[in-house]
């Protein structure tokens, strides 16, 4: 597979994992990148190694007649027709972004293989650290969804609309999700179902008129559906607004030098979304976390 422009596949796969506990995207010891599909006729194991910035190897283990589907999925999720020369063009002229951009040359927009999980992962992600969000992440994986080994790793695959549904409140509320987050979960959950919201509906809108509609469901608020057109539908024109995330790690980067985040906006304009991967890339970099392979405990859940 052939990516757009040189790839990165260590620093894509951090940003889509947000954190090395994530127990459905694993980056492996020999950096690899795994991950469990519920495709149409079975599980996919789809396996991912790179072999030079110009070329990722994709391996895929299941019934051959979800491979096409399983790799359009591969590709959508780690972003390899993404073109970012706009962003990497305005970020040299950013003085306090251009060396961060310069390490992390090669990283490209992840995005959720679902609208499904990017609502899941956007709602159980509001307000709250993300290593705390992380531990009710993997609860709520480990509970509902379905596992299989392969090459030696345990790969999880996310929990499906229906499972989440089918299940009881209470037995949510133990993940660690609160109360509003389940009842918000079952508002999108029951939206998707029944048709009222879909990913194509939000495709053939802008960016603006997409967050209108995600607003419109009970629970979603401005935060919550850029992250979801960021995440789940890559539209790199949207960037997460008062988020404390952001601004932490905004001065982890800056330090004491004075940052006007309204003009950095500006300049990085139609593809702004990036920076909140390289923020949060940024972060991970001085944690000693950016590249750290997979590190799954379950007794931990």
């Amino acid at each position: 597979m052939a990516p757009t422009g040189a790839y990165r596949l260590d620093v894509t796969v951090a940003a889509l994992r947000r954190l090395p506990s994530n127990l459905v995207d694993l980056l492996t010891a020999d950096g690899s990148y795994a991950r469990a599909l519920d495709g149409h006729f079975g599980l996919v194991v789809a396996s991912v190694d790179q072999l030079s910035p110009e070329r990722l190897s994709v391996t895929l283990d299941g019934d051959p007649r979800d491979h096409d589907w399983a790799l359009g999925v591969v590709r959508r999720t780690l972003g390899v027709a993404c073109d970012l020369s706009p962003f990497d063009r305005a970020a040299r002229r950013i003085a306090w972004l251009r060396r961060l951009a310069d390490r992390m040359r090669g990283v490209k927009p992840p995005r959720y293989p679902t609208l499904w999980e990017a609502c899941v992962n956007a709602v159980i992600f509001q307000q709250i650290s993300l290593a705390a969000a992380s531990s009710i992440m993997g609860r709520l994986v480990a509970d509902l969804g379905r596992r299989i080994e392969s090459a030696g790793n345990t790969l999880h695959v996310f929990p499906t609309v229906e499972s989440v549904l089918g299940a009881g409140d209470e037995r949510l509320r133990r993940a660690g999700l609160s109360a509003s987050k389940v009842a918000t979960l079952r508002h999108i959950g029951e939206s998707l179902m029944s048709g009222t919201l879909s990913e194509g509906m939000l495709e053939e809108r802008t960016s603006a008129e997409a967050a209108a509609v995600l607003t419109g469901v009970r629970g979603v608020g401005p935060w919550t559906a850029a992250v979801i057109l960021l995440r789940g539908l890559g539209r790199l024109d949207v960037f997460p607004a008062r988020d404390t995330g952001v601004a932490r790690n905004l001065a982890l980067l800056a330090g004491s030098t004075p940052i006007d985040m309204a003009a950095a906006l500006e300049v990085l304009r139609p593809q702004q979304g990036m920076l909140y991967f390289h923020l949060l890339l940024a972060r991970l970099e001085a944690r000693g976390e950016l590249a750290r392979p997979s590190a799954i405990a379950l007794e931990r859940y």
